[in-house]
């Protein structure tokens, strides 16, 4: 007998982040670090990490059992660069944009090498999520090499437009105004 499900998008996605936005509100409240400003960052790295699951995994139908048929080895691209989609390789250097300026005012991260390092273990996460569900329960994705090096691409891009933008005095300020990241002392660490 064959099983089949769709799990949806907006039913999972919205609750998401909902929820999201409340558990952020919360942890900077018992955190002492409740501002207008944080709170905003909180709710906008909470509708990002939102639009890049449904971006990338939802809707899902799956099927398995007998009779659901055999997996679809050709939905995995592996061949790097000859198969892009130019507006595929766009839509996901643009989707790993804000990741640099989210691990900087959220976690302190200034590294270049830990901002893309993992933009690209998020990228390998997704795509081997998605290889395992085509080849597993029949999903409907296309995991997908370009893929991995464009959402790679975008956190580096990101990453060094974030560091020219932080040059900047007023955006700077800014910056400081919504960063999570404290010091030993308990104050936010000051951004330069």
């Amino acid at each position: 007998m064959t099983h089949q499900i769709t799990i949806p998008a907006l039913p999972i996605l919205l609750p998401l982040g909902v929820f999201l936005m409340a558990v952020s509100g919360a942890v900077l409240h018992r955190r002492g670090l409740m501002t207008r400003a944080r709170l905003g960052m909180a709710w906008f790295a909470s509708w990002w990490t939102v639009a890049v699951l449904g971006a990338t995994m939802l809707p899902l139908p799956l099927s398995w059992g007998p009779g659901a048929g055999d997996p679809e080895p050709y939905r995995l691209i592996l061949e790097p660069v000859l198969s892009a989609r130019p507006a595929d390789v766009i839509l996901n250097t643009v989707m790993t944009l804000p990741m640099a300026a989210l691990m900087y005012i959220m976690f302190g991260v200034r590294e270049q090498r830990r901002v893309v390092l993992t933009g690209f273990l998020i990228s390998l996460a997704i795509e081997v999520s998605q290889a395992v569900l085509v080849i597993q329960l029949h999903a409907n994705r296309w995991p997908d090499v370009n893929d991995l090096m464009s959402n790679t691409l975008g956190a580096l891009v990101g990453y060094l437009l974030f560091r020219r933008l932080m040059r900047y005095e007023r955006f700077r300020r800014a910056v400081e105004s919504c960063s999570f990241a404290r010091t030993d002392r308990g104050t936010p660490v000051a951004v330069r």
